[in-house]
């Protein structure tokens, strides 16, 4: 039987206080089984509703309710609030249209990642004009750090930026094929979702009046939303969700971890560190081209020159990969740690940062396991279709590094 693989990591917790989200009864109502996660407590998943592999082939299937309240949520505005994002993020604002955002990374001194985030401009005209924005959990303190000492130091000099976290805030991850039909069957038939495409973000409002946050996006891979309500709401406007039960089941930790992994995407603190650059983590693209020849040293993004010299002379050792099993016999997963090795010398040439089942790929009828992971490997060994070995247990098996996503997206675009 296919297992869940969900590393040490997730069950961990950065405070002795645990803490809880506007949806905890819920959780505790529906049967959720809950731990430590990012000093919140949290569902791992719903034993008496589905295991993981049930879980995550609904959401692929399906529409799945995901809990992501413990998320930093936060705004920037101030008219030179673009001038902070310019420095500490290697992304070009200038260039995003009201309403949309895009992934970024927060960059230390020497090019580091502190975190990696979203970040949304806010539509022309609202009364929060600046930009929204959502950061991970686990990095809550250190990202909330290293932003207002930056926005102390600019205020100082006479900038006008203002950065504040948003509380009383639940934050809902509806992901599937069919959450457009469930999210649009609860808005009045005067608001269309048709229009909101992959990365773009408005208010909507409920037809009881609630206004809500609405992203289309998510951390699965498939078509989805985020969305932020108040607090106060999101019981209510979760049970509304769930009473579509054929269609809208909830969705824990478990589940959330493979289908990103699936999609080629990164957890912090296992794919992406203070250690490594955008250019490691292959997140190049991150970096914008209007960004990579800036002349001027107090405009340029933390850790410039570094990052500038791995773009164009290639002056790192290891890039970020994915990489599927060759073999489709049971085998176990590949851990966090794990060695990636030179299928002739046996030579260490890299480290799993990620592994686990893929239950997209694998077929329980046929008892065909396909496992799959992301690591670091040496430059000139990372290229898609090179044959690796991984080290488990003490026993090789081959791998094959492969392009991610490791199973097909379905972002809607419009």
């Amino acid at each position: 039987m296919l297992r869940s693989t969900i590393n040490k990591r997730l069950l961990s917790t950065t405070s002795n206080e645990i803490k809880k989200t506007p949806l905890f009864e819920l959780h505790n109502k529906i049967g959720g089984k809950m731990v430590p996660f990012a000093g919140y407590s949290m569902p791992l998943l719903y034993p008496n509703i589905q295991n993981h592999i049930e879980s995550h082939k609904w959401v692929r299937s399906h529409a799945g309710l995901f809990d992501v309240s413990h998320m930093l949520q936060s705004k920037l505005s101030g008219k030179d609030a673009i001038k902070l994002l310019h420095r500490i993020t290697p992304t070009d604002f200038n260039a995003v249209n009201p309403s949309f955002g895009s992934l970024s990374v927060l960059l230390k001194q020497d090019g580091g990642i502190i975190d990696d985030l979203m970040i949304f401009k806010r539509p022309e005209g609202d009364a929060d004009e600046g930009f929204y924005i959502v950061t991970n959990a686990s990095r809550v303190n250190e990202d909330s750090q290293f932003i207002l000492e930056n926005v102390e130091e600019l205020t100082s000099q006479g900038y006008d930026i203002k950065w504040e976290p948003i509380s009383g805030q639940a934050l809902l991850a509806l992901q599937g094929p069919k959450a457009s039909s469930i999210l649009s069957s609860l808005l009045p038939t005067s608001q269309n979702l048709d229009k909101l495409v992959f990365g773009q973000r408005k208010t909507f409002n409920l037809p009881c009046g609630t206004p809500i946050g609405v992203l289309r996006g998510g951390y699965t891979g498939e078509d989805g939303f985020e969305i932020a309500i108040a607090g106060e709401k999101a019981i209510h406007f979760s049970e509304k969700l769930l009473s579509f039960e054929n269609v809208v089941k909830p969705i824990g930790l478990a589940a959330r971890d493979s289908l990103r992994l699936e999609a080629g995407l990164c957890l912090y603190g296992n794919e992406l560190n203070e250690k490594l650059t955008p250019v490691e983590g292959n997140l190049k693209w991150l970096i914008s081209k209007t960004r990579r020849t800036d002349s001027s040293p107090e405009t340029r993004f933390n850790g410039y020159e570094k990052i500038i010299d791995q773009l164009n002379n290639k002056s790192y050792a290891q890039t970020r990969i994915g990489f599927k099993y060759k073999s489709t016999d049971p085998a176990p997963a590949a851990r966090p740690g794990s060695k990636l090795l030179d299928k002739d010398t046996l030579e260490p040439i890299g480290v799993v940062t990620s592994g686990s089942v893929s239950p997209s790929l694998s077929d329980e009828a046929t008892k065909k396991v396909v496992n799959i992971g992301q690591g670091y490997v040496n430059l000139g060994k990372h290229k898609s279709g090179t044959e690796l070995l991984v080290e488990v247990r003490r026993k090789k098996f081959p791998v094959i590094i492969s392009k991610m996503p490791l199973v097909p997206t379905h972002y809607y675009r419009g």
